[in-house]
């Protein structure tokens, strides 16, 4: 989405800073913060270090060991943000034991929401009463673009289909809620997946719980649809091949920010907000580097092809060497002027190009290797329906023997059970041998955990995956990935299911693929939510120059190709009709960190 949409989700990041300026500033004088580290970074994208410094936050550390580093200053004011786990409540009594009691308040925010269960094991700990407050921060939502947002909750899709723990769904509720308290009462509301009608429950809940205390706030949004990830298992599972995709897939973007191999870029790159340089498992050094739309070269690179990153990075650097070349035809003063007023934009620009370059680089020789071209040719043909899914096909059975990496190997043979619907249960047992056998028994615990996210079944009915690719055209076979016409150029040829989804109910309501529902999983979804007359005049415009705003909620995670796919349709809307999609998921997910988090051991 281009800047400037009807729905702009800095309103969000605006709302996240003013409830946390409440509590900084209702504890008087200087404050250090002690952070869980996974937080860290997600605050960053409410507010920098100077930003907090102005509400009096003075020294900032990390919650981690018996070793960790304290505030200096005796009298200090110190405040520990975590998320509300019993694990993060231990790991707080550990750092209280080197904390020598004194004249300082003791501060926990819960982010975000309390738990009786976390003061139950600080109270066990015997440090609960050292706590001069215990607070809910309901930090729901953080912004990531104008058009994106997200909770940061990479364990929710984990959280209800292994371990059986709702309580994403209803942090979800609480997230959907603050959107209409910012942008108004969505009047429209589908959904389609097995938590989407308990999550609507709550919503309804909560807005009785509000009575007359609703924000009176004009409709921004003209449609909510709510998408379970267990709808559509495929995409989550397939290749991303965008240039965001990638750059996840390879490297891994947390909160904006992606750690690359300082030898891999070229000198000189800016890093974030000028942190320094880290150091990965293996000793080699890393730099953190911001990826945004601020950043206009990255906004026009971001949802493209990696196929059409070469070409127009070179047509990029034509343009800047063009414009510098200017300086030659600068005759007079005035021509002179204008063009040193350019040349700080130039010199940005050459930094930007410099540093895609390397990036660039560096993804064409993760994806270079035969290795990765053999098991995306064997996806592809999986997704096209060109493989017998009731048989070993020769590329696993190889894979297997050669003790490829786990994540490939699993990542293939989930597709291939999430297409058809299951696998034959001599097959399964097959695959779960030879998986055990290579990889080592304690796999078996990852293997359950699969079967119980729905990843890796065993067969009950016929797979009706070929019926739903030629309903929803998931397929297109001539793909144009340097000049795209499809959604599918995200995958090179694939059409996220979800987002073909969505565009179908927005377009026909659910009506119009009814048979289609009957073999997606959980129940259907279609409410109105009741507008008052005031607030409806804005809601929907007349103006037909005035697309309708959609708003997608990912529960469970979302890929990049699929934030790249409804950008695609909102940059085409008057071409095609298609609304101005705006994305609001649980966490930004690619096939590696999917399945790790669900292959990651049950807690305790």
């Amino acid at each position: 989405m281009t800047v400037g949409g009807r729905v702009d989700f800095s309103l969000v990041r605006t709302a996240s800073r003013e409830t946390l300026s409440k509590l900084l500033d209702g504890i008087p004088g200087n404050k250090a913060i002690v952070w869980e580290k996974e937080l860290a970074g997600s605050f960053s994208l409410v507010g920098d270090f100077s930003y907090l410094r102005s509400h009096g936050v003075t020294q900032m550390f990390y919650l981690s060991g018996e070793h960790a580093r304290s505030p200096s200053v005796p009298n200090i004011h110190i405040v520990f943000i975590t998320k509300p786990h019993t694990e993060s409540m231990d790991a707080i009594n550990v750092y209280l034991r080197g904390l020598p009691e004194g004249s300082r308040e003791l501060h926990l925010w819960l982010v975000p929401r309390s738990s009786l269960l976390c003061e139950r094991r600080l109270q066990e700990h015997g440090v609960l009463g050292r706590f001069t407050a215990v607070t809910e921060l309901p930090l729901l939502l953080f912004v990531l673009e104008s058009d994106l947002v997200s909770m940061e909750m990479p364990g929710a899709f984990r959280e209800w289909t292994v371990e059986g723990d709702p309580s994403a769904v209803h942090a979800a509720a609480r997230a959907l809620m603050l959107l209409q308290a910012v942008y108004g009462l969505i009047p429209s509301v589908h959904g389609k997946g097995t938590n989407v009608a308990a999550l609507y429950d709550i919503m309804v809940e909560l807005r009785r719980e509000m009575a007359n205390n609703e924000p009176q706030v004009p409709s921004l949004i003209d449609q909510l649809i709510i998408l379970d990830r267990g709808v559509d298992l495929i995409t989550p599972l397939a290749t991303q091949l965008t240039y965001e995709g990638l750059i996840d897939l390879c490297f891994g973007i947390k909160n904006s920010v992606v750690k690359l191999p300082e030898s891999r870029l070229a000198g000189g790159a800016e890093s974030e907000d000028g942190v320094g340089s880290l150091m990965d498992t293996q000793g080699a050094a890393l730099k953190p580097v911001l990826l945004s739309s601020s950043d206009p070269l990255y906004a026009g690179l971001r949802d493209a092809n990696f196929s059409a990153i070469g070409p127009k990075l070179a047509a990029h650097a034509k343009q800047i060497t063009k414009e510098f070349e200017e300086r030659h035809l600068a005759k007079t003063v005035v021509e002179m002027k204008h063009f040193v007023q350019k040349l700080p934009r130039i010199q940005a620009a050459k930094q930007s190009l410099a540093l895609h370059t390397s990036i660039a680089e560096a993804l064409q020789e993760e994806v270079g290797t035969s290795s990765f071209g053999a098991a995306l040719q064997h996806e592809q043909q999986l997704l096209r329906g060109g493989i017998d899914c009731d048989k070993v096909p020769p590329f696993i059975e190889e894979s297997i023997g050669g003790k490829a990496p786990l994540n490939t190997v699993l990542r293939l043979i989930c597709l291939q059970s999430v297409i058809n619907n299951g696998l034959k249960p001599k097959l399964l047992e097959h695959y779960k041998r030879e998986l055990v056998q290579t990889y080592g028994y304690h796999e078996l615990l990852t293997l359950d955990n699969l079967t119980r996210a729905g990843l890796l079944t065993a067969q009950t009915q016929k797979s009706n995956y070929a019926s739903m690719r030629k309903t929803l055209r998931l397929i297109v076979d001539d793909v144009n990935e340097l000049n795209p016409k499809e959604i599918s150029y995200v995958h090179s040829g694939y059409a996220p299911l979800s987002v073909s989804l969505a565009r179908a109910v927005h377009s026909h309501g659910w009506r119009s693929i009814t048979e289609l529902l009957t073999v997606l999983p959980g129940p259907t979804l279609a409410e109105a939510q009741h507008v008052p007359r005031h607030r409806r005049s804005e809601s929907v415009s007349s103006d037909r120059a005035s697309s309708p705003v959609v708003l997608i909620f990912f529960l469970g995670g979302c890929t990049y190709s699929e934030v790249a796919a409804l950008r695609f349709l909102t940059s085409k809307l008057h071409e095609n009709g298609d609304p101005e999609y705006v994305i609001a998921t649980t966490s930004l997910i690619n096939s590696n960190s999917f399945l790790q988090n669900l292959s990651a051991p049950l807690q305790p």
